[in-house]
């Protein structure tokens, strides 16, 4: 067992044990998220989505930069959070747009996007938890 295994880190979230119908709609079939797949359900360039993700405007226009290890890291974590709030939004974009611009008081008025941008999408997972349970923002 590899160290990133022993800590739940994988290669992409298609290995992990608990993903989706929904989820799994982005990946190949050789486990890799598909950024066009993505930007098509959301009404948006793959440009755009890269932005969104904190990536610079073409890291996901060529595959091999797409299948790079931080974007797939980032769209990753994108698609678990839009899966996880999706059934509260209404739909697939009113998902996007709370994750784009919803400010959450326990984060400073920070976005779910500001979140994941800077690397702090554990944060963002405990508080959608948090908020499944009844908790408050």
């Amino acid at each position: 067992m590899t160290q990133a295994a022993k800590h739940g880190e994988t290669r992409n979230l298609a290995e992990r044990p608990v993903l989706g119908g929904y989820q799994a709609s982005f990946f190949d079939e050789a486990g890799q998220i598909i950024p066009g797949r993505i930007a098509a359900r959301f009404g948006m360039t793959t440009q755009d989505l890269a932005e969104t993700l904190g990536l610079g405007r073409d890291a996901l226009a060529r595959g091999e930069r797409a299948g790079a290890r931080k974007s797939q890291k980032r769209l990753g974590e994108l698609v678990e959070i839009i899966a996880f709030i999706r059934n509260w939004a209404g739909s697939d974009r009113a998902a996007m747009a709370w994750y784009r611009s919803e400010p959450i008081p326990a984060f400073g008025g920070r976005t779910p996007e500001a979140m994941v941008r800077s690397g702090k999408t554990g944060l963002m997972r405990e508080f959608l938890d948090h908020m499944a349970l009844g908790g408050y923002a």
